[in-house]
């Protein structure tokens, strides 16, 4: 059934194993025209359910095979937050998982349901998406279910954020001509603005082929996107495919500085934007005007001092 795949080497958590939840097909609250998988008719509920001790006796399996694992990921092929056996798998995980840390990914959906913030806060790392702000961006984007709205989901995460203890991750999916605009980057902004406790936002956009006609948007395209927000939560932009024919630049002591102060730069920003004379010039700055800081598992480089 392939309820267990991997290792994966995740470039943002390293050597990782899934749990996918619906190996039998997709089950979802969200119709993305951006996902992977193949347009299906959006659900509120589970049909097809996986028993947790099923589960937990293949994780245990895969485990001793590979014992390097760095993060354990569940996740589906559809909202793994409908699972109605979530909360006994991840006290379950927790158990045999030794040294690896517990991730779950989710579309945001459910995040209002308090139960649900209750069993999300026995992971070790959640990641929650939002890739819009109005309600006639998730009807137009992630296509929801008609019970679903974005101030719900707005209220759970500011919720969540507020009791969650351990690393938060957001992740926003930008797509061409629906919610890269001003007015939506605003309003994400806005909203972003009001959280406390998120580790890092992450920025990204089309690398798969998707199941409806549209397209992604490049990485200047994203930088660009990225200087929009607030300087609250760090923004990392995640999406590379289209970075490869990127010439860098050349990047005196001032614009660097300047680039910095703007939005701190994780050290993939600096490899794609930055020439080899401009790297020199970066790393003598490094620990004098540059500070290196730390969110989950990513590095920003920021100005020292906050000036």
């Amino acid at each position: 059934m392939g309820i267990v795949f991997g290792p994966i080497n995740s470039r943002r958590f390293g050597k990782s194993l899934g749990i996918d939840l619906s190996p039998m097909g997709k089950q979802c609250n969200f119709d993305c025209l951006y996902c992977e998988l193949e347009p299906s008719k959006v659900i509120s509920r589970y049909s097809d359910i996986i028993a947790v001790d099923t589960i937990l006796e293949e994780l245990t399996r895969v485990l001793k095979e590979h014992r390097d694992i760095s993060v354990v990921t569940v996740t589906a092929n559809g909202e793994p937050t409908l699972y109605p056996h979530l909360g006994e798998l991840i006290d379950g995980i927790n158990r045999v998982k030794g040294r690896s840390r517990s991730l779950i990914l989710s579309n945001s959906s459910t995040i209002s349901d308090r139960n649900i913030q209750d069993i999300l806060a026995r992971f070790d790392t959640v990641k929650l998406s939002l890739d819009c702000a109005t309600a006639r961006c998730l009807k137009r984007l992630d296509r929801a279910e008609n019970s679903i709205d974005i101030e719900d989901i707005k209220r759970g995460i500011v919720e969540f954020s507020e009791k969650f203890k351990n690393e938060l991750i957001l992740e926003i999916l930008f797509v061409k001509g629906i919610n890269d605009s001003d007015i939506e980057i605003s309003k994400l902004n806005s909203f972003l603005e009001t959280l406390d406790g998120v580790t890092r936002v992450d920025i990204g956009s089309i690398d798969r082929p998707p199941a409806y006609g549209v397209e992604g948007i490049d990485y200047q395209s994203l930088r660009e996107i990225s200087l929009k927000f607030g300087s609250k939560v760090p923004i990392n932009i995640t999406s590379r495919v289209y970075s490869r024919n990127m010439d860098s630049s050349n990047y005196s002591r001032e614009d660097i500085l300047d680039t910095i102060r703007k939005r701190p730069l994780t050290q993939e920003d600096i490899d794609i934007l930055f020439n080899e004379t401009s790297k020199a010039i970066f790393q003598d700055m490094v620990g004098s005007y540059i500070d290196r800081v730390s969110r989950g598992s990513y590095t920003f480089f920021t100005i020292k001092g906050g000036k």
